[in-house]
């Protein structure tokens, strides 16, 4: 079988596009959307209704597709919170290759499982299991990410890709960004939204594995906390 391989280009990248700014004071009244019946009474307010998601997403999608004009992305999908986007961006990616009729291959991808919350906080604790990453040296990767928080996660996955895997390029797309004082100054390069320092579920973000299957990212209230702390699959 032949093996069909792009050499990777470099990249002039552009700078950071600024992200879609949610006001602290943002809250938008449960009322007005479909929320599921076993989450009415653990959420306080929606942050972000899905159809603005998908929206976002798309143009995520059209400004990655720019950047990496005639280049095979390997996106490194960080599970489980990152997989909604994850597919939504795929198929948005997928979709700006098929119009602009170019003939290389737009991406390939991996998955790959990193764990630093307990409950509702990041430990700064980061464990690394999934794939075999090693076949990533030369590619130009871009790991796929649900939230940057403090910024821990991806400062250390950052680090140990680029001093052990040596890939041609390594950059992050997150959903969204979270602006707190526990930040260690990680930005990500491609992000939907900068949302205030509140601990949103939904879109496959999750409190103890709870809210993934919710649409919208929403702010959890004190009987989310309460009735799901113990949660357990």
């Amino acid at each position: 079988m032949t093996e069909f391989k792009d050499a990777p280009t470099e990249i002039q990248f552009s700078e950071r596009r600024s992200p879609l700014y949610i006001e602290d004071s943002k809250s938008i009244a449960l009322e007005h959307f479909y929320i599921p019946a076993h989450y009415q009474e653990t959420l306080d307010s929606l942050l972000v209704p899905h159809g603005m998601i998908v929206d976002r997403v798309e143009k995520l999608a059209y400004d990655i597709t720019m950047d990496y004009t005639g280049n095979t992305i390997h996106l490194l999908c960080v599970l489980k919170g990152g997989s909604t986007f994850f597919y939504d961006l795929c198929s948005a990616l997928r979709r700006c290759h098929d119009y602009s009729r170019q003939t290389y291959i737009p991406y390939t991808f991996d998955f790959i499982r990193v764990k630093s919350y307990e409950g509702s906080e990041s430990t700064g604790n980061v464990q690394i299991t999934g794939c075999d990453i090693s076949h990533l040296k030369g590619k130009h990767v871009l790991f796929v990410e649900d939230i940057i928080d403090t910024g821990l996660t991806m400062t250390s996955l950052l680090k140990h890709v680029k001093e052990t895997i040596q890939p041609a390029s390594v950059r992050v797309a997150s959903l969204v960004e979270k602006r707190t004082p526990r930040s260690c100054g990680f930005k990500a390069d491609y992000v939907g939204f900068s949302i205030p320092d509140k601990f949103v579920v939904g879109y496959c973000l999750d409190f103890n594995e709870v809210y993934r299957d919710l649409n919208h990212l929403a702010v959890i209230n004190e009987t989310g906390f309460q009735k799901f702390k113990n949660y357990t699959i």
